[in-house]
């Protein structure tokens, strides 16, 4: 997710399942400038980060909301992204501190060593 404003790419992430994996679809996606992401086969754990940040945009921020255009979805998604979930969220895998605090910490780490070096 960080970063994800810089690079403006667009990621359709599935499983194996025949109909993402036809060549009409694959073909659709290029068309749309859409990067696939798909699992290993006979692997549903590949899901497991991308089904988890799905349920936690699900019920932290829009279940049961009603939004009255897409740009009105959009502005929310862009929001819940880089406002709450990369800068204020708590992520129990980096140590409870949110990515942007943990890609800081981790960056100036990097140059430490470097400088150590």
């Amino acid at each position: 997710m960080l970063g994800a404003s810089r690079h403006r790419r667009r990621l359709h992430h599935s499983d194996r399942g025949s109909q993402y994996a036809s060549h009409a679809f694959q073909q659709r996606l290029r068309r749309y400038a859409m990067r696939c992401s798909m699992s290993r086969r006979g692997n549903c754990w590949d899901n497991a980060p991308t089904e988890s940040w799905f349920n936690s945009f699900k019920h932290e921020r829009v279940f049961g909301e009603r939004f009255p255009t897409r740009e009105a979805m959009r502005a929310t998604a862009i929001e819940y992204i880089e406002v709450f979930y990369n800068r204020k969220r708590l992520h129990s895998t980096l140590g409870y501190r949110s990515p942007v605090e943990f890609m800081q910490q981790w960056e100036a780490r990097q140059r430490r060593d470097q400088t150590a070096a």
